[in-house]
């Protein structure tokens, strides 16, 4: 399934489910198969997934030595997944950032369907 994200401001964004539905999340809004980000909402929009992406990136390059046994199979765990996310967050929300900061400075909402 794919998600299409339209402003009158910007051309469409059109995205997987799953890439969709997790951005959706970061930003607080409901996993729907429509939806809408108001201008006024645009502002918290950016800045969740602007600090989720820094979150991400920090967590994945600066690692504290693990305390324990369980930490350290923890950590190992979460370095395996990140060798296998091949297209990061950054790079997945960069065309949906980019349509909410247009859409923001244009002054139209961003609405979405599947």
């Amino acid at each position: 399934m794919l998600y299409k994200f339209k402003s009158q401001a910007v051309a469409d964004v059109i995205m997987l489910k799953a890439s969709a539905e997790e951005l959706l999340k970061i930003i607080g809004k409901p996993v729907s198969p429509a939806g809408i980000v108001t201008v006024e909402q645009v502002p918290a929009a950016i800045a969740a997934l602007k600090a989720e992406i820094e979150r991400r990136e920090a967590q994945g390059h600066a690692h504290a030595a693990p305390t324990s046994d369980e930490e350290a199979r923890a950590q190992a765990t979460a370095d395996e997944f990140a060798r296998q996310e091949l297209v990061s967050l950054r790079q997945r929300a960069a065309p949906f950032i980019e349509l909410l900061e247009r859409s923001g400075a244009a002054g139209k909402d961003v609405v979405w369907g599947v």
